[in-house]
């Protein structure tokens, strides 16, 4: 398999108070900048969903793509918008691996797990879970879907978990210890806990996005 990579920023941070959450302050690093930092190394190429101008992202070098379906749709959307543009510009891929933006401590082994829970070819795509709970935007998403996929947005179909409930859903379960390594900043009370998670998880050290 090869895969790409999609981060997903496209939505529009309300608990955060608006702008984009990705791009705040967490222990003197952008919260994107970790996120880059930790998905880069595990995929063959990486874009960033995101909408409106996508100029306020140049200093990450990477491709931005908005999403194509209208109205703010939500993560699938990101997704989608992830696999058309690898179709488009990643010979060979055949997956597209996507992390949510918010999440500066994801795990660095994510992709190799995800691929080995449908390498068994009993699954068609899986997610990622932590402390029993399942965190379908960090997901595995084969390109044969993607055109599935479009039609069920296009329908309205807007959870991920009723779209993912249609298909072979692998669920892989990452051990949470000192923290959830799917911690994930929503609030400004969130970012003041990240601080604290840096601070316990020694993984607070700056990151460089290249």
């Amino acid at each position: 398999m090869k895969i790409a990579g999609v981060l997903l920023a496209g939505g529009l941070s309300r608990r955060m108070g608006g702008g984009d959450k990705s791009l705040r302050v967490l222990a003197g690093a952008s919260i994107l900048e970790r996120v880059i930092a930790r998905a880069r190394p595990q995929v063959a190429a990486l874009v960033l969903n995101a909408n409106g101008d996508p100029a306020r992202f140049a200093v990450f070098g990477l491709p931005v793509v908005a999403d194509s379906i209208p109205d703010f749709a939500g993560p699938l959307a990101g997704v989608l918008a992830g696999l058309d543009w690898a179709t488009a510009n990643v010979a060979g891929v055949t997956h597209v691996a996507s992390f949510a933006t918010d999440a500066p401590f994801l795990p660095t082994d994510l992709v190799a797990r995800l691929t080995a829970a449908v390498s068994d070819g009993k699954h068609d795509l899986a997610c990622a879970a932590s402390n029993g709970r399942p965190h379908p935007v960090f997901g595995l998403w084969p390109l044969s879907l993607r055109e599935d996929l479009r039609t069920a947005l296009t329908a309205g179909i807007r959870k991920v978990d009723q779209w993912t409930a249609r298909h072979r859903l692998a669920v892989v379960e990452f051990a949470a210890q000192s923290y959830d390594p799917f911690f994930n900043a929503n609030t400004p009370e969130d970012l003041r806990e990240g601080e604290r998670v840096s601070r316990q998880a020694d993984v607070g050290r700056r990151v460089a996005p290249g």
